[in-house]
């Protein structure tokens, strides 16, 4: 295995009050350029019943971002993983959330799933956040129904 290299910039603007870190992009995300596009991974369905809305191009989930101050990004920068499965994740390298931090007013921190909290605890030991479960079609263990339970606390200020 190759070290991969994350392939694109966090979303974000100065107006951004909640940052959203996952681990790193599938391999669908990294064909497509940007978050969650794995047809599978119920991310941005979660948003279209918590906030009432479609979200079916990557326009639209960018517009939907903006309007709702929300920054995405992941924590990792680079590292070995196997096809997209979070646990195969070695020679993990931080990207630098400070870069966000310094230019938006952000107020909450939300990473998804436990791979992605460690990783975030190891390398921001210093930052508060909230783990949220993953939206990953691999975390059964939680239906839409209850990951959009866990999510609200996004829309909450």
């Amino acid at each position: 295995m190759q070290i991969l290299t994350h392939p694109f910039e966090p979303f974000f603007d100065e107006n951004a009050k909640i940052l959203i870190l996952g681990s790193f992009p599938s391999i669908k995300s990294r064909q497509e350029n940007f978050y969650y596009q794995h047809n599978k991974n119920r991310f941005w369905r979660i948003f279209e019943i918590l906030y009432d809305c479609e979200l079916k191009t990557i326009a639209d989930q960018k517009a939907f971002l903006k309007t709702h101050h929300i920054a995405l990004w992941d924590v990792i920068a680079s590292c070995k993983i196997k096809n997209s499965d979070d646990k195969t994740i070695s020679y993990a390298k931080a990207n630098d959330i400070n870069i966000i931090l310094k230019k938006a007013k952000i107020e909450k921190i939300c990473v998804l799933g436990k791979i992605a909290s460690k990783y975030f605890a190891k390398f921001y030991p210093d930052k508060d956040f909230l783990e949220l479960p993953s939206s990953s079609p691999a975390n059964m263990s939680y239906t839409l129904e209850k990951l959009v339970e866990q999510y609200r606390i996004i829309k909450e200020r």
